[in-house]
């Protein structure tokens, strides 16, 4: 079974992903994960957007893997394990521009669809995942709140991670992001017909994972 959710930033798709592969026993690939990655690199590389040559010589040569250990799922760029330094501000703040790039997207589409067969159940939340990663997955989701809201969970996590940033500008970057994301040539962020629209804006996390886990039954 293949369960994809779609969303903007901060509307909690990670979290609920997270639920659903440690309640339901599904595996879950967390496709913005390996787009900032990629920014990671590109960054240390000092490759900047509009360098093609130097984007296609770096995916050639980078190597992504997800991989779950002691119930949470790591990122390993070039087996280097780069979970937290994907969550940077730095990287938050061009990953959206990077995954526009249409050979990026390419690159990252195929990786994705590839994972597919990496286990029976599978959950993968992103930005394009509903329409074009799996067009013909199981489960549709399409998870949001206010911008305010979703400005407010993503401060709160920073905060926790001892990142100095203020919720203005957490509330710049998402805004930002969102008009990218649903004006980008290849993998817009959009809602497709068949998808379940869940507004969590005055839900809690557990609420949203309960309503979304109904969902999930009542397809099975």
């Amino acid at each position: 079974m293949i369960i994809a959710i779609d969303g903007p930033a901060g509307a909690g798709k990670g979290e609920i992903a997270k639920l659903i592969d440690e309640r339901l026993n599904f595996t879950r690939i967390d496709t913005g994960a390996m787009y900032r990655a990629v920014t990671l690199k590109m960054i240390r590389n000092d490759i900047s957007l509009d360098d093609e040559e130097g984007i296609k010589e770096l995916l050639e040569n980078t190597n992504i893997e997800l991989r779950k250990k002691n119930g949470n799922l790591l990122i390993l760029l070039d087996g280097e394990d780069v979970s937290k330094l994907i969550r940077t501000p730095e990287v938050s703040n061009l990953v959206s521009p990077v995954s526009s790039i249409k050979q990026i997207r390419i690159k990252m589409v195929d990786l994705q669809r590839n994972m597919k067969n990496i286990a029976e159940n599978i959950v993968m939340e992103g930005r394009d995942i509903t329409t074009i990663v799996f067009p013909d997955a199981d489960v549709k989701i399409y998870l949001t709140a206010d911008v305010e809201e979703r400005a407010k969970r993503r401060y709160k996590e920073m905060c926790e991670a001892d990142m100095k940033v203020t919720y203005e500008e957490v509330l710049e970057n998402i805004e930002a992001r969102d008009k990218n994301d649903m004006q980008k040539e290849m993998g817009a962020l959009k809602i497709t017909e068949d998808a379940i629209v869940v507004d969590n804006t005055n839900m809690s996390i557990e609420e949203t994972f309960e309503t979304i886990n109904k969902i999930i039954e009542e397809r099975r």
